[in-house]
């Protein structure tokens, strides 16, 4: 922490004593157990792609709880929140029982402050199933349902104010993105194109109920005020690239997938539905699998670059307008950033394909951004109004698709999604939520 501390510092040319505030902005639904004393964690964390808890999920469904768990949480019964990855530690880890628990912003907090405070904001503790997003407070239904203590889980504050020392703004990664993009009136949403993709639109003081697979989350909480958000969380987006480059070799740098992605005029036909890890929202479908269609002799690797670039399009599309059913309310834009967002490839397809204009920040970076913000805020560096006058367009991206050729193509991006689910390892039970079982042959 005193090297992260120390390279930030010189990085910026500034002292300690510069230092005003201090923004924290983290990956939600990672778990980490920590000693309360040595403030060392006593085991790896539990990273929010991880799927073994799959199948508590699964029983928990079965067993007639996600209906409540909705209700009480706006989440739904996935393993990418943090409750099942804290009931298997305690199973599981030695000393868990006895351990700080919480998000990474709960343990760097830990850190900054010498333990003296175990604390988390209310847009993560939004993401862990055990907090009761109407009272703001945690859930000893939800503890009680999943197994775990809330003698481990850190005290809820706000998003900004003062919080540990010098730390006056926290909030989960895909929140301060929101409010990076200044985001801050009811309508107003953004993407974030990272290693999965998470749509966010702000609802204000009421939170919105998903018919739809969406998740109503809290967005921040200030001066006691809670502000809410319906989100789809989207797994696999830049990470697809990585694969490609990682995996395959197809590409040498996740920069040269633009670039190639625009030298063919279209995908030749082929499909890259990048269930690596299941689909999220508005699917939530932990057992489907990663699928290509639509090879021939002609597809190249510019096709299948270019076919990872449209997938994120298509499923932002698939969520926006699932959002768009549960708000009764369309989109007039969406703000976009994160690292793929550089991509004008990209932000042009969003564009067509949501029939809006697509507007890119000249600061893509806005989950940092939106941390600093809540911090400056916290701190009273600078008010509400100049939130607006800080955020600063780079382009806009107008859409110049036929609605007829957008909604063909997107038709045939969602046959390709019914193609990867339900999927099974030949012999093993049923989860496909009764779909038809596909069997694997022996060979694959």
């Amino acid at each position: 922490m005193q090297a992260s501390r120390r390279q930030a510092l010189d990085a910026a040319g500034a002292r300690e004593s510069d230092v005003a505030a201090i923004g924290i902005t983290n990956q939600r639904e990672t778990l980490v157990l920590w000693d309360r004393k040595t403030l060392e964690p006593i085991a790896p964390a539990i990273v929010w792609q991880d799927r073994r808890t799959a199948d508590v999920c699964r029983r928990l469904r079965e067993a007639g709880h996600e209906p409540r768990v909705r209700e009480v949480t706006g989440l739904v019964l996935d393993p990418y929140f943090t409750a099942t990855k804290l009931a298997w530690a305690l199973q599981h880890v030695d000393g868990a029982r006895d351990a700080a628990a919480g998000t990474v912003d709960a343990w760097l907090i830990a850190r900054v402050s010498d333990g003296k405070s175990h604390v988390t904001d209310a847009s993560n503790a939004s993401r862990t199933l055990l907090f009761d997003i109407h009272r703001g407070a945690w859930s000893e239904e939800m503890a009680d349902l999943f197994g775990v203590s809330l003698a481990n889980l850190p005290d809820v504050v706000d998003s900004s104010g003062p919080i540990a020392d010098k730390v006056t703004g926290v909030a989960g990664d895909q929140q301060a993105a929101l409010f990076g993009q200044a985001c801050t009136h009811e309508g107003m949403a953004k993407n974030t194109y990272g290693t999965g993709s998470f749509v966010l639109v702000e609802t204000g003081e009421r939170p919105v109920s998903s018919s739809t697979g969406m998740l109503t989350t809290v967005a921040w909480r200030r001066a006691g005020s809670l502000t809410y958000a319906l989100e789809g969380a989207i797994f696999v987006t830049g990470a697809a690239l990585q694969w490609l480059r990682d995996g395959l070799g197809i590409i040498g740098a996740a920069s040269e997938a633009g670039p190639l992605a625009a030298s063919v005029p279209d995908t030749g036909g082929v499909f890259l539905v990048p269930a690596f890890v299941g689909l999220g929202a508005p699917h939530w479908d932990p057992y489907a699998r990663g699928t290509i269609v639509g090879l021939t002799r002609g597809t190249s690797r510019a096709h299948l670059v270019r076919a990872a670039v449209e997938a994120m399009a298509y499923q932002t599309r698939d969520v926006v307008e699932a959002m768009e059913k549960d708000t009764g309310h369309g989109l007039t834009e969406l703000r976009v950033d994160g690292g793929a967002a550089v991509m004008d490839v990209l932000c042009q397809l969003q564009a067509d394909l949501l029939g809006i204009p697509v507007r890119r920040p000249r600061n893509t970076e806005t989950t940092a951004l939106g941390a600093a913000f809540l911090a400056g805020l916290g701190a009273g560096l600078w008010n509400d109004a100049d939130l607006a006058g800080l955020w600063k367009l780079d382009r806009e991206f107008e859409p110049s698709m036929s609605r007829d050729q957008a909604d063909s193509m997107q038709a045939r991006w969602r046959r390709a999604v019914d193609r990867s689910r339900g999927w099974e390892e030949a012999g093993g039970p049923d989860r496909s939520a009764g779909r038809p079982r596909r069997t694997l042959p022996d060979n694959q």
